[in-house]
């Protein structure tokens, strides 16, 4: 049986969960922010409807989502995953915050050190969800091993952010490593002008 933690096999694979759970929020902008290639620091934030403070603990637990509220909804699935079981694999393989608010609601975030979930604690923070994993891989050395150069890893994410951008023209997209932009596509965008920006054409 293959394991919850299983589905984070490199940085590019915590990314392409966060962002998808950031478009399934609702999101109109989405910042990715790494470090060494993301084994130092993946950090996603959106400006998406946010996760209630009750929500929080449930988001980061195995098989569990906030995306299902009733039974009928399990006839009705239309987002890219279930929050939960992304968010627990993430969480048991690094040190992990996540800070959230909703419109009209307090901001509270919640850390994970290697799964261990620590306490819901009151933050401040824009409406959105902000997602930290730092240390990828800490207390799976052998993994980490097996994790490729800064910019192999770093070129993974790119391609990943870049399919999910051209899908998805309306949306913003930031994307930078160690400090230096890779890439910033504004929101509502025409889809040529979003294929133009990603993959610019040599015509000299």
């Amino acid at each position: 049986t293959r394991r919850s933690s299983d589905l984070v096999e490199r940085p590019s694979a915590v990314v392409k969960e966060l962002v998808e759970n950031c478009l399934d929020a609702g999101a109109s902008k989405i910042s990715i922010e790494l470090e060494d290639g993301g084994k130092k620091l993946i950090r996603v934030v959106d400006n998406g409807f946010g996760i209630a403070k009750e929500d929080l603990v449930l988001a980061v637990m195995q098989h569990a989502t906030s995306k299902i509220a009733t039974a009928e909804d399990l006839f009705a699935v239309n987002t890219m995953g279930f929050r939960g079981e992304a968010l627990a694999s993430i969480a048991a393989v690094s040190h992990f915050t996540i800070t959230s608010r909703m419109e009209g609601q307090e901001a509270y975030k919640l850390q994970v050190n290697g799964g261990i979930v620590g306490e819901t604690e009151p933050a401040s923070a824009p409406v959105g969800t902000i997602i930290e994993a730092r240390n990828l891989f800490f207390n799976t050395p052998v993994r980490l091993k097996f994790l490729k150069t800064d910019s192999t890893e770093l070129g993974k994410v790119n391609e990943i952010v870049s399919c999910i951008a051209l899908a998805n023209p309306e949306i913003g997209f930031q994307l930078t490593h160690n400090g230096k932009n890779i890439f910033l596509l504004p929101p509502y965008q025409t889809m040529a002008d979003r294929i133009h920006q990603l993959l610019p054409l040599n015509l000299t």
